[in-house]
């Protein structure tokens, strides 16, 4: 639960751990981050409704039974807020609103108080798309990239909520990343119960930004599939409700996690068609039909390159070794949590730990991503 343990990092902002609480319209305020959000490594308070058009909006949704945050002095209500949420990890604050002008003076009264900026790109509620705000966002992405140049001229860390099947998820990610957004927060929606997994893994291989996924997180179990699809944090809402002890309980599971395999969001085998472009740091070397030749096609490598790619890393580094594995070094060998009595062979004789090899396994994973030729 330190910085030492988990290196997750977003502009002036380090977070503790990779486990956040998601905004909730008329429930995430100050109160509740105090009571519920103690131990998360971020609390994103919020949706609060920054002009006279949102607000007017969150009226009739509130007439017709749904949760809103309603004022008439918005941005004092933000510093309010601001001032009177306590926890010991990061406080985020989730915006809507018609127009730019008052999303840049939150801006600017966010960053001073060291906290960030989340662009609602999310709420689907028709009050809020009629006006312009909310989901109306992803259909208009002309101003929405407009916003997040403006927004980051301030200084402040900016996040994007979005929610997948609405638009082209891809082309989405590229275009909130090329407009200089630092986070995405990503409600993996799909028609039917559960998250679209596969949605958070195509974000993923489209984009280097900070990747919150949420939706249908309820356990360490729900967290870890999510994880190893390529997300960096995961988002609860409604879970943290019902149980108020889901946070510190995945807390440390999470750091328990973490200090036994080093790599607590490890991306899933490439050849198991469920891994994203991080998991080649995973693959064999490529010399048979395997999934592989389509991931390392879209960094724009030759077989040959990549390859070569994976053994310029390994130089001089405990994974240049290893015999008698499969391709004779640690360097083509799978995630530690699939059996292999070749490869932990060699981590005995090298007496390297699970979580050390891991590491290094994550820093050729970086190594391979920062060198595609297809930025």
């Amino acid at each position: 639960m330190t910085d030492e343990l988990f290196d997750i990092k977003s502009g002036y902002i380090s977070f503790n751990n990779p486990i956040a609480i998601a905004s909730m319209a008329g429930k995430t305020d100050s109160s509740f981050a105090n009571s519920y959000g103690k131990n998360a490594g971020l609390v994103v308070l919020g949706g609060y409704n920054l002009d006279a058009a949102t607000n007017e909006a969150a009226k009739k949704i509130k007439s017709r039974g749904r949760e809103e945050f309603v004022s008439d002095e918005p941005l004092e209500f933000l510093r309010s807020e601001i001032e009177n949420t306590e926890i010991s990890g990061v406080a985020a604050f989730n915006l809507r609103t018609t127009s730019i002008e008052p999303l840049i003076e939150a801006a600017n009264i966010i960053r001073e108080a060291g906290g960030i900026l989340e662009l609602d790109a999310h709420c689907r509620q028709e009050e809020m798309i009629e006006i312009g705000a909310g989901e109306a966002l992803m259909e208009d992405l002309p101003r929405l990239e407009e916003w997040i140049r403006l927004i980051k001229e301030t200084g402040v860390v900016l996040s994007v909520k979005i929610r997948t099947n609405v638009v082209d998820d891809e082309e989405l990610a590229k275009a909130i990343e090329d407009a200089g957004a630092d986070i995405l927060h990503v409600d993996a929606m799909k028609t039917g119960a559960g998250a679209d997994l596969n949605a958070i893994r195509k974000i993923r291989d489209v984009t280097r930004l900070l990747l919150i996924g949420n939706n249908s997180i309820q356990d360490f179990s729900d967290a870890k599939e999510m994880f190893s699809r390529g997300a960096d944090m995961v988002s609860m809402a409604r879970a943290v409700v019902a149980n108020p002890d889901v946070v510190p309980t995945m807390v440390e599971l999470v750091s328990q996690y973490q200090r036994g395999i080093g790599w607590y969001n490890a991306p899933k085998h490439v050849c198991r068609g469920e891994g994203d472009l991080r998991g080649l740091t995973f693959c064999c070397l490529p010399v048979k039909p395997c999934a592989i030749h389509s991931k390392i096609k879209k960094l724009g490598f030759s077989p040959k390159e990549f390859a070569d790619l994976k053994m310029e890393f390994v130089k001089g580094t405990p994974l240049e070794f290893g015999d008698s594995t499969c391709f004779g070094s640690l360097a083509w060998c799978c995630k530690i949590s699939k059996p292999c009595f070749l490869r932990d062979g060699v981590l005995d004789v090298l007496d390297m730990s699970p979580a050390e090899y891991m590491r290094l396994k994550k820093e050729m994973a970086d190594y391979i991503l920062e060198n595609s030729k297809n930025k």
